[in-house]
């Protein structure tokens, strides 16, 4: 089940990636979810988990959940990312349309994510794929960074 890029293979997490997801999280961000936190989103919140791996190791992951308010039902990206010695090969953008896929199916009619105002290869990736800023959110992180929120409508 999935699709693949640069080899790898994209699945549904289950509870035994957890450690695997988390050393990716930890590879990847400055203030990562914590191992806890993490394991409460997969068996409570999250609508849409899924990996990326390759060779028998998890090289990526993308976390998301379906958010509704009175007007519209939409897709929100809670997390996603790539072993930094494996971007570049289209496995962030094979996740993320894994998450959009799911969000369309169920009658979302767009997705949205928050992204680090300083993180530019991010919100490049992002603008290249279809998503536009929205809005800043003033010291959104606990280092007091701002985000700025992106949509992508369907």
């Amino acid at each position: 089940m999935g699709g693949t890029a640069a080899g790898c293979l994209i699945r549904k997490a289950t509870i035994e990636d957890i450690p695997d997801i988390y050393r990716v999280e930890l590879l990847c961000f400055p203030d990562p979810w914590d191992y806890k936190a993490m394991l409460e989103m997969m068996t409570v919140f999250l609508t849409s988990f899924y990996v990326a791996e390759a060779q028998g190791r998890i090289i990526g992951f993308s976390a998301g959940a379906i958010e509704e308010t009175d007007q519209e039902k939409y897709g929100h990206i809670c997390n996603l990312a790539v072993s930094p010695d494996m971007r570049g090969f289209g496995i962030g953008r094979l996740l993320l349309r894994k998450l959009e896929r799911d969000f369309f199916m169920q009658g979302c009619t767009g997705c949205s994510l928050e992204v680090r105002v300083e993180n530019t290869p991010a919100r490049a990736f992002y603008k290249k794929i279809g998503y536009e800023d929205v809005i800043l959110f003033g010291e959104y992180y606990k280092d007091g960074e701002d985000a700025v929120v992106m949509m992508r409508w369907f």
